[in-house]
Parts: structure tokens; C-alpha cells; sequence
């Protein structure tokens, strides 16, 4: 089989992965994937664990040492099937939290602190880096051992470099495409797992499809392959325990840390129910996994030429026996294995950078910060992209370094002791209220510290720490050696490492969290999260203050989007029994913003955005006494006082509201009735006088002609208004009969332009090829709104330069029209009437007319199965008209 020949099969297996993660995020954007959230999927996308490290490495591992290759798979099986209580309770703070990352879930526990988002965030990046390298290198030696002879001679001064660079290239192409299309409020990539979900079994039926080989095509049976497995040094079954405890709980810690697993087992988790069946599906994918490791290594060394790298058993030896089909499938699976992981963590490392990296520098850097205008979710998704590059870049970096010849378990084993190091500030914070930011970072980075000096930099060989110094210690100082600290040796490296840098980590979390005191939102926070299935609901850190809610609609678009921005405030407001966009700015309103904005940038960054408007975060007496409270019989009585409060409150309110409106509308009565009074008492006195005229005084032919004029226009105005009023009264009466018919949508609005006329040269903006829409609907009411709208347009823009913009696009399936003008708007006091009868902007005689368009337009899209609405926070005055299906 050639290169060339695996090269081109390669790409046609991405191409497929291409393809199915297209689909999937399609099918999710249209909301017909309810597939996607199925617990199969979930618990394949947790596949992301078995890397190439336990496709091709596990066989190596159990080559070289045995059983002791189980230890990586039983951790994670006791995590899930005896620590299932900790999963549901990270998912469940994950969805109450809106948390998008391992170091978004530290930073919010400790009081939204972004100095640990930092900590965590460079851990898991250095901690992720040999991992990645780890990835890298599989798939090149895998691909060596395709190449001819000599190239596999030269891997890693030849060919190696160039192929593993391009691998890394590879790898941030599709995740940056799939990973960071758009920026997702709860953080989910249905087009990257559902692929990597396809990943999972490809990778499964090739190491059972070549563990049968083995055992019944090969060996001749299970019987024969004990045979041999015990003719082979695997034999020995050298158990160390203490190894074996280590490396076991090593690989539990890694599964509830590493930054990849943590994304898809609390992020793009969408039903804690998905976790029941994972408990126990995924332990049997892992025994699956793990079923032929042993058969596959004893046979390899009994074949194959000594000197063989066994961590390639699983490809050299169907190749070995000329079955070609097998090795290329092998090769898939491994391919598999490496890519899944790469893909998931450059997600999850690059949003742990943008959020707690990027975003706070660009926020510092800005004047005015969150206030400013602009649209923050391109910096967040450029931010992100680089990222990703940047991280494979480092891997491939740590792979170049490295020289890339360990065993592909040990650098495994270098990655896992740095990532759990965030393992006692998670437990901690999951079940101690008393720990606090403090003590957390002491920990990370006491512990972090150790791991570097102990294990990390000691893996790039003689270039970092020479001989002498691992030998006597720094400066001869022998109890510092970086695997012998106070000259303890005849421990393993991973071992000692593991053991010094976790005592360590855990003794700081636990000493300076003793003497330091946490802040109010830090003990808020640890309620929250220690007591997460008592009350998921946050606690609220905000006090009520004088922002305006149009600004922070205003930021809000920036970040989530037009649309989820305002539904979500729309939603706010109804709940608080208003009408409109514009809630009142609560507590709890500001809460939930925080929330639903952490799901774009982090819970740090969020907090500190909304911070940055309202002014800063200030905790109530009563979130205090909250907190403070140990008892369920306060906490009940207290929660039933805030819900009597909040009912009264909005009964309030509402009665305000209502009696505010009531006023209006008897004041805009009257001055209708006077303004009425006016409109029908001018033109019929105009008619009476010149007719009086005509009919007793001698007048020409020119005279009479013009008095008849006059006479004319003046019965065409009060016709007009006559027209108005029985208009509005035969649409509020339902009973209008309406003349249905296809038209285009261009078309009915240079008919509305036309009607209008630019006595006022206002520029008037249209995207023509958008509004190339065939409409079925009442063209002439359709008209008649779009004719009040343009009119109002007209009479009430009045900067230097007038322009009103007409947008035509397509939100939640239905055709929209935007019509935004750039004047002053309409002030938010004013927003609740516009639509009311009788009601105007501002000076009567200056806009002319009753005040009766809105209201006439409102009734025509109603009966014509659409809706108008107002739209704030667009600058200018800005109306939608949603048009009826069809």
C-alpha cells in the first residue's frame, strides 16, 4: 500500500467528517436535530478520552509493563459508575452557571475571579501541549509506517517535521470552521460532536476488528492466545500497588479536569439524564476498548521482529500478514482517536483564552469598556480562532522539542499530572463553602510550580536541566532534585511528581483558604455551588440602580446578537408585567443578563461588562443574612417573604402603569377632540364661505374656477380624515374583508415610496435583491403600512442629513421589514403609546394629522397575520413589520 494511496483515503474520511458535522450543525440551526441531543451521542462524544494514547499507546503500555495499562481505564470507570454524583452536580451548576469551561467554572466559584481564569487557563494550556504533541506524533508514525524504508528511518529528522506540521494545519482548518462558526450562548457544537461521535465507533470497530484478527485469523483462538500471552514477558504481571493507586486515581482526576473532557461532559451536556445513560454505557465502550489490548501486544512481540515499536502493534502487525484492508482501517481508527481529542481541546482552550485572556485585555484597553459601540462577538470569535492555532502550534512546538521519541503513555502520563492540578480547587469549591480565592490560587500555583519543575521540564531531556542537576539538585542542593525532593528516591517519576505537587496543592488550597475571608459575592457564589440542587437559581449580587435598560440592550446585541438580545429582554419585561423591550433593570433582571451573557464570554468577563454600566456590584443585606443562614426553615421562610414582596411589587406596578396609560390616552382624547374639532371645523368653513361666495356674488370664469378648487381640496382633506376614522373603526370591528393575492415585496414598497414623494429629499436606503420575495397578502393594506411608516419617517427625522433604511431579512422563518430612520427616536416614556389611537410624537400642528396611522397599522397587520413592533437601541426610530406566512 502506498502513502500516496493512505494520503487520499485520509482525505475522503475528513471530507465525510466534514460533511456530517455540516449536516449536523444545519439540522440544529433549523431545529430538527433532537437526534443530536440523544445520550448515545453524549456518551460516544466521551469517547474523546481514548486518544491515540489508548488506541496505539495502551498496546505499547502493555508491551513494556503489563497490566498496569488498565489503570488507564479504570478511573474513568469509577468516575462514572462511583462518582456519578459529582458529574450531576457539575452539570447541573454547568446549566444553573451557564459555565463554558473548566476555568469558567473555577473563576465563577471563587467570585467570578478573573486572576483564576488566567491561572487555569495557562495550566491547561501547558498542561494540554504534550498531550497534543502527544496526538501529532501518533499520526506520524503511523504514517511512517506506510512510507518506504528509508523515510522510516528518518522520522524525526525528515519527514516527520513536515508531516506533523501539516497534520497541526489540518486539524486548526476544520476546528476553526466547525468550533467557532458563531458565537453559541450555551456553548454548543452539535457539528463537532455528532462527528466526533462518528469518530468513536470508527475507532472502536477497528481496534475489535483487528483484536479479531488476531485472536482467531493469527493466534488460532482464544486458547492459543493464552498460550502465547504466557510465553511472553507480558506474564510477569509485575503489579507495584502503589503505581497501580497512582496511575488509577491519575486517570479519574484527568477524566473530571482535562479541559477536552470537561467540554463535552458538562458543556455540551443539554439533559442530566444523558449522564444516567452514560454511567454505564461508557464503561462499556471502555472494556470494549481495552477487550484485545493484551492479545494484540503478546502476539506482536511474538511475531514481529524484536526491536519493533509495540506502540505500532496495532498497525505493523495486519500489515505484517499482508492484510492491507485491516491496516488501512487501523490507521483510521488511530487517525481518529488523535484528531477527536485535537479538535475538542482547541475548542475548549481557546474559549478558556478568549474569555479570560482576550477579552479582559481588550475591555481594559477600550475607553469606556463595555459601553463603547462596536461588536464585541467578532473580537470573541477572532480571538478564539487564533487561539487554536496557537495551541497546535505549541503542541507542535512541545513535538519538535521533545524530538519525539518517548513512549506515547509516558508523555500521556507528563499531560495528565499537570491538568489535575485544578482537582482540589474543584472539589473543593464543589463541597466546602469555607474555600476561598485565595486559597485556591495558592494551591494552582504552588501545585503547577511542582509539576513544571518535577516532571514537565525534566520530559525535553538534557536541553533544560542537565545531568548534574538531576543528579545533586540546583546549586547542589540534593533535596531539591526534581525526582528526589527531600532525597526520597526509587519513586517513579509520574509518581512522585503526582504525589508532591498534589500535597502540596491541596495543604495551600486548605491553609490560606483557613486564614483568609471571602468576599460577600465569593460567599454568595459558594452557596450557589455547595448547594446547587437546593436552589440552581443564582444569588443575586446586584443592587437595583439607575441604568438605563436601553444600554444594556445596547451591549447585549453586541454579544449574543440582535435577535436572542431581544427576546430575551422582551421576555424580561413581560415577566415583570410590561410591554415592550425594555425591562425594568432588577436585581434579578441584571442576574440573568450576567448569566446568559457568561454563556458567550465567561462568567468573569460578563460580570465585569455589566459592571462596567451599571457601575459596580454591591450584595444586599438580605443576600447576606442568605448566606449566613445555615437553616431550610429560614431559607423557606425568607423565599416565601420575596415572593410576597415581588407579587406585591409587580401588582404595583402594573396598577401604575395602567392608571400612567389611562391618563395618557383620556389626555390624547382630548386633544383629539380638539384637534378634530379643528380638522372639521376649518375645511367646512372654507367650504360654506367660498360656496356663500359663489352663490351671491358676480364672479368671472377664473374666480369661479378657482373658488371651486379650494372648495375641492378642501372636501378631499376632510374625506381623508372621515376615511381615517371609519378605517380604524371597521378594523377594530373586524370587519374588513380582505383581497388576497400574490405580488413581490420589492414592488408593493416603491408603490408605498412613490405614494409618499421626497418633498423633504430624505435618502432612502434598499437592498433590491433582498427584497426579491414573492409575498401573498393584501397588497393595497400591506401598502397603507409601509405608506404611514415612510410618511413618519418624513415628518419626524430632522438631522442635517435625513436617511431611512429599509432591511429585508428573514428571523424565526417569517419575512421581516426594517424601517430605521437616523432621528432622534422615540423616547422611551412614549414607547407604550405609539400605537394607541389618537396618540403623536410631539407639536400637533407640526406633524399634522390625528394620530391615527400606527393605530391603523397595527389593526391592518393583524388581521393580515403579522405584527409591527417597535425597536429600540437601533439609534434613530426604527419599526418591524413581520409579514404573514406564506
Amino acid at each position: 500500500m502506498t502513502s500516496n494511496l493512505l494520503i487520499f483515503v485520509s482525505l475522503i474520511y475528513v471530507a465525510f467528517l466534514f460533511a456530517v458535522a455540516f449536516g449536523a450543525d444545519k439540522w440544529a440551526r433549523a431545529g430538527r436535530g433532537a437526534w443530536l441531543r440523544a445520550p448515545i451521542i453524549y456518551t460516544l462524544s466521551l469517547s474523546i478520552y481514548c486518544t491515540a494514547w489508548t488506541f496505539y499507546g495502551a498496546v505499547g503500555y502493555a508491551a513494556r509493563s503489563g497490566l498496569e495499562f488498565v489503570t488507564i481505564y479504570l478511573g474513568p470507570t469509577l468516575v462514572m459508575v462511583g462518582w456519578w454524583w459529582i458529574l450531576r452536580k457539575l452539570v447541573r451548576i454547568g446549566r444553573a452557571q451557564r459555565i463554558t469551561s473548566v476555568a469558567d467554572l473555577i473563576s465563577s466559584r471563587y467570585g467570578k475571579s478573573n486572576l483564576l481564569g488566567v491561572i487555569v487557563t495557562a495550566l491547561a494550556v501547558i498542561g494540554t501541549t504534550p498531550y497534543i504533541a502527544l496526538q501529532l506524533q501518533s499520526v506520524t508514525l503511523s504514517l511512517a509506517v506506510f512510507s518506504a524504508e528509508e523515510e522510516a528511518h528518518g522520522l524525526v529528522s525528515g519527514g516527520a517535521p513536515a508531516t506533523a506540521l501539516w497534520v497541526a494545519a489540518g486539524l486548526a482548518v476544520f476546528t476553526v470552521m466547525f468550533g467557532t462558526r458563531n458565537l453559541d450562548v450555551n456553548e454548543r457544537h452539535h457539528g463537532v460532536v455528532t462527528a466526533i461521535a462518528v469518530e468513536a465507533v470508527v475507532k472502536l470497530v477497528a481496534l475489535l476488528a483487528v483484536g479479531i484478527f488476531v485472536v482467531w485469523g493469527l493466534a488460532g483462538g482464544p486458547g492459543q492466545v493464552a498460550a502465547t500471552i504466557d510465553a511472553s514477558p507480558i506474564s510477569a504481571w509485575d503489579i507495584q500497588p502503589g503505581r497501580w493507586v497512582s496511575l488509577t486515581f491519575l486517570s479519574a482526576a484527568a477524566f473530571l479536569t482535562l479541559p477536552r473532557m470537561f467540554q463535552v461532559l458538562v458543556v455540551e451536556n443539554v439533559d442530566e439524564k444523558q449522564l444516567a445513560t452514560a454511567s454505564w454505557a461508557f464503561p462499556l465502550y471502555l472494556f470494549l476498548m481495552s477487550l484485545f489490548v493484551i492479545p494484540i501486544a503478546a502476539v506482536g512481540l511474538s511475531r514481529l521482529p524484536e526491536g519493533a515499536n509495540p506502540d505500532l502493534f496495532v498497525l505493523t502487525v495486519p500489515l505484517a500478514e499482508g492484510r492491507d484492508g485491516l491496516a488501512m482501517l487501523s490507521f483510521l481508527g488511530g487517525f481518529s482517536s488523535a484528531t477527536s481529542m485535537v479538535i475538542v481541546a482547541s475548542i475548549a482552550l481557546s474559549t478558556m483564552v478568549s474569555n479570560h485572556i482576550v477579552m479582559p485585555i481588550w475591555l481594559s484597553l477600550r475607553q469606556g469598556g463595555a459601553a463603547m459601540s462596536g461588536d464585541v462577538r467578532n473580537i470573541v470569535l477572532l480571538a478564539r480562532r487564533v487561539s487554536i492555532g496557537v495551541v497546535l502550534g505549541f503542541g507542535y512546538l512541545y513535538y519538535r522539542l521533545s524530538g519525539g521519541g518517548a513512549a506515547l503513555a509516558a508523555i500521556g502520563l507528563i499531560s495528565f499530572t499537570g491538568i489535575v492540578q485544578v482537582l482540589p480547587a474543584m472539589l473543593g469549591g464543589l463541597f466546602w463553602r469555607g474555600a476561598t480565592r485565595t486559597g485556591a490560587a495558592a494551591g494552582l500555583i504552588v501545585g503547577f510550580a511542582i509539576w513544571v519543575y518535577a516532571l514537565f521540564l525534566p520530559s525535553f531531556g538534557t536541553g533544560v536541566f542537565s545531568p548534574e542537576i538531576m543528579a545533586n539538585g540546583p546549586f547542589g542542593i540534593g533535596w531539591l532534585r526534581p525526582q528526589a525532593f527531600f532525597g526520597i528516591t526509587g519513586l517513579d517519576p509520574v509518581v512522585h511528581a503526582l504525589i508532591w505537587s498534589l500535597l502540596f496543592n491541596a495543604a495551600f488550597f486548605f491553609v490560606f483558604s483557613l486564614v483568609s475571608f471571602p468576599s460577600p459575592l465569593e460567599r454568595l457564589q459558594g452557596a450557589q455551588f455547595v448547594n446547587v440542587f437546593e436552589h440552581s437559581s443564582s444569588a443575586q449580587g446586584w443592587a437595583r440602580g439607575a441604568v438605563e435598560a436601553e444600554d444594556l440592550l445596547i451591549m447585549a446585541q453586541r454579544i449574543m446578537g440582535g435577535d436572542a438580545a431581544q427576546a430575551l429582554f422582551r421576555a424580561q419585561a413581560a415577566a415583570q408585567g410590561k410591554s415592550g423591550y425594555l425591562p425594568d433593570t432588577t436585581p434579578e433582571f441584571l442576574e440573568r443578563l450576567e448569566r446568559e451573557l457568561s454563556g458567550s464570554v465567561g462568567a468573569a468577563t460578563a460580570h465585569a461588562m455589566v459592571g462596567q454600566i451599571v457601575g459596580g456590584a454591591a450584595v444586599s443585606v438580605e443576600d447576606l443574612m442568605a448566606v449566613a443562614d445555615e437553616t431550610q426553615q429560614m431559607l423557606e421562610y425568607s423565599s416565601q417573604l420575596e415572593e410576597k414582596s415581588e407579587e406585591l411589587s409587580r401588582t404595583a406596578r402594573q396598577l401604575r402603569e395602567a392608571n400612567d396609560k389611562l391618563t395618557q390616552i383620556s389626555i390624547q382624547k382630548d386633544a383629539f377632540l380638539s384637534q378634530i374639532s379643528h380638522e372639521l371645523r376649518t375645511p367646512m368653513t372654507s367650504i360654506r364661505s367660498f360656496s356663500e361666495i359663489l352663490r351671491d356674488a358676480p364672479l368671472d370664469g377664473v374666480a369661479q374656477s378657482s373658488y371651486a378648487g379650494i372648495i375641492q381640496d378642501e372636501a378631499v382633506r376632510l374625506t381623508r380624515l372621515l376615511d381615517d376614522l371609519l378605517d380604524l373603526s371597521v378594523l377594530e370591528a373586524g370587519q374588513v374583508s380582505l383581497n388576497i393575492q400574490r405580488a413581490r415585496l420589492g414592488a408593493v414598497l416603491d408603490r408605498a415610496i412613490a405614494a409618499v414623494g421626497n418633498e423633504g429629499g430624505m435618502e432612502i436606503r434598499r437592498d433590491r435583491a433582498r427584497e426579491d420575495i414573492e409575498i401573498e397578502t393584501d397588497t393595497d393594506r400591506l401598502a397603507q403600512v409601509f405608506i404611514n411608516l415612510v410618511a413618519n419617517a418624513r415628518k419626524y427625522c430632522d438631522a442635517d442629513k435625513p436617511r431611512l433604511t429599509i432591511w429585508v431579512s428573514r428571523k424565526a422563518g417569517r419575512t421581516v421589514v426594517d424601517f430605521v430612520d437616523n432621528g432622534p427616536g422615540i423616547p422611551e416614556g412614549s414607547l407604550p403609546m405609539i400605537f394607541e389611537k389618537f396618540w403623536r410624537l410631539s407639536d400637533h400642528q407640526k406633524a399634522g394629522g390625528a394620530g391615527l396611522g400606527l393605530a391603523i397599522s397595527r389593526e391592518i397587520m393583524d388581521k393580515l397575520g403579522g405584527a409591527i413592533a417597535y425597536l429600540p437601541g437601533q439609534g434613530g426610530a426604527a419599526f418591524r413589520v413581520t409579514l404573514p406566512e406564506g
